[in-house]
């Protein structure tokens, strides 16, 4: 028998742990990490869905590019994909994602096989908001 590693979380980079944190923590509907909630100075923090199962952790770093996807030097190199269940919702959500701080990267919501938006987060990551 194989076995294999566990995925835990994805990690993401930030040099404002806090700030990149409190986004998605905001846009996915996750809790911190009990410990995680106060303002602490941290370099590390936890990101679990409201049932404790881990979904992200964020990691200071001194100086970040940000990816200049889809042109330019820096890829993106990760992306994070999420999904709605309709249009509607998707333009919900839109709105939703930019008073987060989002910033809109590439607009493909009409498209009729796979409608989606990419933004960019705070940080610079890029991340998906699709219909399945």
């Amino acid at each position: 028998m194989t076995t294999y590693p566990t995925l835990v979380q994805v990690v993401l980079d930030a040099v404002d742990v806090r700030e990149l944190a409190e986004f998605y923590r905001r846009l996915l509907g996750l809790q911190y990490r009990p410990g995680d909630e106060q303002e602490r100075g941290q370099d590390w923090l936890n990101l679990r869905h409201p049932d404790g199962r881990p979904a992200l952790a964020f990691q200071q770093v001194p100086t970040l590019p940000r990816a200049t996807w889809p042109d330019g030097a820096v890829p993106q190199q990760l992306h994070l994909d999420t999904s709605v269940a309709t249009t509607e919702e998707l333009d919900r959500q839109h709105e939703r994602a930019l008073s987060l701080g989002a910033e809109l990267l590439l607009d493909r919501s009409t498209d009729p096989d796979e409608p989606l938006r990419v933004y960019a987060d705070p940080a610079g990551h890029p991340f998906c908001i699709f219909v399945t």
